[in-house]
């Protein structure tokens, strides 16, 4: 793609819901280790690196021959972690894997890149998943978005938009694409920092969606369409759905 490319995975001790995360032992490894061995299988990203704030993950990372960045412990998200690290170094474009999905699919990490890579006047990029499950177009914890005819984003919200006014809602997903967020970001290096340098903006505080600041100071989100639906540990229970998936994987 003539770009050079690098993955950074943010990854914090604390969590209020789950304490030390990235060091929940999964199917006998670290989920850390999970996430950065299924990023390095992407084609597309020439490095990974972890970035945290607490020398056990450091400890850890280097325990099985990974890289990793310590970042100052007051960056308030994965995305400042991720910028902060970029600013040692030399890239075009940046992937930002979440760090609590151990079964992140390397295609899904080399689309989010080529995504961006292909649509120039994109700011950054993003994945999405068509909604096919009614109870998944009510559920908060998941995050909708709405894409035009050139499958940028409009908006991203917790709610089920658009709200379809004149169809019974039990038939919504079969009215309209309905579409879930996959949260994995590419940046271009220049505009993760802009980015970070912005405040936070008013609808990115009432939805507690951080990707709306770039939507709400007038930037170009690229979203790529995928059938991928990870899962994501967030509490303690979370890492028995992993291992089973595995299982059913094998």
């Amino acid at each position: 793609m003539g770009e050079e490319i690098i993955a950074v995975i943010p990854a914090r001790w604390a969590s209020s819901r789950f304490p030390g995360k990235p060091l929940a032992m999964i199917a006998g490894k670290p989920m850390v280790q999970w996430v950065y061995e299924r990023a390095c299988l992407a084609k597309t990203i020439s490095r990974v690196i972890v970035a945290t704030d607490d020398d056990r993950i450091v400890a850890a990372v280097q325990g099985f021959g990974g890289e990793v960045e310590m970042t100052p412990a007051e960056l308030p998200s994965g995305t400042d972690r991720t910028a902060w690290v970029c600013r040692k170094l030399e890239c075009t474009i940046v992937v930002n894997v979440q760090g609590d999905e151990p079964l992140i699919e390397p295609d899904a990490v080399d689309l989010v890149a080529q995504t961006l890579a292909g649509n120039p006047a994109a700011d950054m990029a993003t994945l999405a998943r068509r909604i096919i499950d009614r109870d998944d177009l009510e559920n908060p914890n998941k995050a909708r978005v709405i894409i035009d005819k050139y499958q940028r984003a409009l908006y991203f919200s917790r709610a089920a938009v658009p709200f379809a006014r004149d169809v019974e809602k039990a038939k919504w997903i079969d009215t309209f694409p309905y579409y879930d967020h996959i949260g994995i970001y590419a940046y271009r290096r220049s505009f993760l920092f802009t980015l970070t340098e912005l405040p936070p903006s008013q609808l990115e505080q009432i939805e507690k969606l951080e990707q709306l600041r770039a939507l709400e100071n007038g930037y170009t989100i690229q979203v790529g369409l995928c059938p991928f639906n990870p899962i994501c540990v967030d509490v303690p229970d979370d890492v028995r759905k992993v291992e089973q998936r595995m299982k059913e994987m094998a």
